[in-house]
């Protein structure tokens, strides 16, 4: 009986250790990792006469990506521009918005529009555009002009220096 005793106190320390011993020097991982950026707009405009396939993705940190065909460029957006961005959408109360506006007979040379913000997608096309969704369209196109000029601009301030 001693001994019946004696085993069940040596099960008991055991089971004990076995438990204690899962506890100590685990670590846990850390959470204080970098965030990568969300997407904050995504822009696709195609086709027209030139048949352009141009992409804007703005990130919500401000960093903005225009790809174009093989080309791709980055450029920086401050914070005034990202609150610009956002009263346009709202103005033109985006999330209202039907999902498409396309027309019923296409064309070659119009453009085809597909903007996502806040997970909510609309596609639109020339002559089919709904008139809130026009400011938009105008801003994303602006950007990626305002691209096209810093890269402009990049080359020529380039060109002084040598």
């Amino acid at each position: 009986m001693i001994i019946r005793k004696w085993i069940a106190a040596i099960i008991v320390v055991l089971l004990a250790a076995v438990a204690i011993s899962g506890c100590i020097g685990v670590k846990t991982p850390s959470s204080s990792g970098p965030v990568p950026p969300a997407v904050f707009v995504d822009y696709k405009r195609t086709g027209g006469i030139a048949g352009l396939d141009d992409r804007l993705v703005i990130f919500d940190n401000g960093v903005a990506v225009i790809s174009r065909k093989s080309v791709s460029t980055e450029i920086a957006l401050n914070q005034s521009d990202l609150e610009r961005i956002t009263g346009i959408f709202n103005e033109a109360q985006f999330s209202m918005l039907q999902g498409n506006y396309t027309a019923r007979v296409g064309a070659a040379d119009y453009f085809r529009y597909t903007i996502s913000y806040h997970s909510k997608t609309v596609i639109a096309e020339d002559s089919a555009i709904h008139p809130s969704l026009q400011p938009v369209i105008d801003e994303l196109n602006r950007i990626i002009s305002r691209a096209d000029t810093d890269k402009q601009m990049d080359r020529t301030f380039a060109n002084l220096h040598y």
